[in-house]
């Protein structure tokens, strides 16, 4: 009696373990390992992240050959032309290193050659007239004037040369192959090309990206052999494959052919920057991003340092009084990005003081429970419209070394300037510079002194990778976004979801977007929050207005050791690759 007793608790516990797990609490289901795991925006990309990790790489070889691999899965963002932001943690060290590669405006760059702008008493402007016409800044939207000196190249191989393991040979091999062999072009490659106008308005674009002058057919093998060239230079000789000799030359003969700014000055002298990462804790967590230029580190940072004032987990993640003080979090965020951020080696950006505990107690005080604010009751410390077309990618190796990576061309295909020869898509980010001056508090971002317009200076940024330490000092979320200014926001709910609402990583990703800049009015939503939120904020004041989906996190959270990696659903093809042996 007793051993059927035995029996029946064993099958009657395993059938409540079995019809928990297949129950499915959510349907949105992260990818499970516990070893090296690579979440970026295209599968194919990822695939080689895990080849490479295979191959005895780290996570920073992987990270390398996964940035170099998007040039060729996702040429609307992924780069060789752009440049960003990268967090590498090295877990024996248990230290973490900011890599700044962000794009830097020609030094030949000025007003007079950008705009054709030019005093009647031979005096410089510094900015433009107040009487200028603004449609000219369209000029810095599309061609060969609007790329600033793409730093990608040096940010992947810097970090190679500092953390890498693997020789460069092996981590581009892989990716020489893919651009040489092609891929299939999915759905969304035909679709985005299609909806990019500025690629068939450039000739080499054109050749590429269009046959008999239609957009190439989805399905079909886009291969680009003049890329695998270029990235069998940059693998035989490093950075000089790509700034200086052959591909240096062709870039530069390009701009001279077609009234662009860069000199061959621009390249011998182009550096990655090895800055410190900024950092907030809430709830006990340490949250570490990216630094000036990245304004959307400070904005993601401000924003938790305002919620921390307040109990989020007396809400359900998806009450109106959670939407109302994350708006208002994220709203002062932006204001605390809008004036005195921009290039450190520029301009002295006061990081300290923007995070303080005064800063930030002086923001808390302009927040009611029950009413929007005003853009006037926001002040900026005392004293443009953004792409979406971003790419972030998470890499963790199986000895706990990882890589937050996010990088750009600006707008979709960047300037839509294909170099000849090259294969290389070129950036549109001198839009990102400000040319004009004023009063910041009236005008916002277009007129911030941070982010003013200089030869040699990098454009401010929302770029913002992510890495979140928890209470124990373990490495627990890597996260990013693409997206533009809406990156901090995109990346705020997902911690929010995790920290203060113990969500899964799928969870948390997938809980509709809200997006409140300032000085500007409303607040957008992604179609998927409820109308009843939707009607409680208008009757708050906060104007709401339905907008495109926001962001794509591309993340991995680790709890218990365990890893979860988690590919936003909002854009296609992205995915999840995991290690499946040590």
């Amino acid at each position: 009696m007793q051993k059927i007793f035995i029996t029946f608790v064993i099958l009657f516990s395993s059938s409540i373990d079995s019809r928990s797990y297949i129950d499915y609490e959510s349907p949105y289901h992260p990818v499970v390992g516990n070893y090296g795991m690579v979440v970026s925006q295209n599968y194919l990309s990822s695939d080689i992240g895990i080849e490479i990790l295979n191959k005895g790489g780290n996570a920073i070889d992987a990270a390398v050959a996964v940035g170099f691999s998007l040039a060729v899965t996702l040429p609307r963002a992924g780069n060789l032309g752009g440049g960003g932001f990268m967090l590498v943690y090295l877990k024996e060290k248990d230290e973490i290193f900011y890599i700044d590669y962000r794009s830097k405006s020609p030094l030949n760059s000025n007003l007079e050659n950008i705009f054709n702008i030019s005093s009647s008493d031979g005096k410089k402007y510094q900015v433009v007239p107040k009487n200028f016409d603004t449609n000219k800044f369209d000029v810095l939207d599309t061609g060969y004037k609007a790329s600033a000196v793409p730093g990608t190249v040096a940010g992947l191989l810097d970090a190679h040369a500092y953390f890498g393991r693997l020789k460069l040979s092996e981590v581009l091999a892989p990716v020489i192959a893919q651009a040489k062999n092609g891929i299939v072009v999915s759905y969304d490659l035909h679709k985005a090309i299609e909806s990019t106008p500025r690629l068939y308005d450039d000739l080499e674009s054109r050749r590429l990206y269009y046959k008999n002058d239609s957009v190439i057919e989805e399905n079909s093998i886009l291969m680009l052999p003049d890329l695998a060239n270029t990235l069998s230079l940059i693998s035989k000789n490093g950075k000089d494959g790509f700034y200086k000799g052959e591909t240096a030359k062709k870039i530069i003969e390009a701009m001279n052919n077609n009234g662009g700014l860069m000199k061959l000055e621009d390249f011998a002298q182009y550096k990655a920057e090895i800055r410190s990462p900024i950092s907030t804790e809430y709830r006990g967590n340490k949250v570490f991003t990216a630094g000036p230029p990245s304004g959307g580190g400070i904005t993601l940072l401000t924003a938790l340092n305002i919620l921390s004032f307040f109990e989020l987990e007396k809400y359900k993640s998806n009450s109106i009084a959670t939407y109302h003080l994350f708006s208002e979090a994220l709203r002062r965020g932006h204001n605390n990005r809008s004036s005195e951020v921009g290039d450190p080696d520029y301009y002295d950006v006061p990081v300290d003081k923007l995070l303080s505990k005064e800063r930030t107690k002086e923001l808390v005080k302009s927040i009611k429970y029950n009413k929007a604010s005003k853009a006037s009751s926001i002040k900026p410390l005392s004293i443009t419209n953004e792409s979406r077309d971003t790419t972030h990618y998470s890499i963790i190796d199986s000895e706990g070394n990882a890589v937050s990576n996010t990088y750009t061309l600006g707008a979709s295909f960047g300037s839509g300037v294909t170099i000849p020869g090259t294969g290389i898509i070129m950036n549109n980010q001198m839009n990102n510079l400000m040319y004009r001056s004023g009063n910041v508090a009236i005008e916002g971002r277009g007129v911030s002194p941070g982010n003013r317009f200089k030869p040699g200076k990098r454009p401010m940024s929302t770029m913002a990778p992510v890495m979140v330490f928890d209470k124990n000092n373990n490495l627990s979320l890597i996260t990013g976004s693409p997206g533009g200014s809406y990156i901090p926001g995109a990346i705020l709910r997902v911690l929010t979801g995790v920290i203060d609402f113990n969500l899964s990583i799928g969870d948390a990703t997938m809980l509709p977007r809200v997006h409140k800049d300032w000085p500007y009015t409303g607040i957008d939503y992604e179609k998927t929050l409820s109308s009843d939120i939707v009607k409680g904020l208008n009757r708050m004041g906060h104007k709401t207005s339905s907008n495109k989906t926001m962001g794509s996190t591309q993340s991995i959270h680790i709890v218990d050791g365990v890893r979860y990696g988690y590919a936003d659903l909002r854009r296609p093809n992205a995915s999840v690759s995991a290690q499946t042996t040590n």
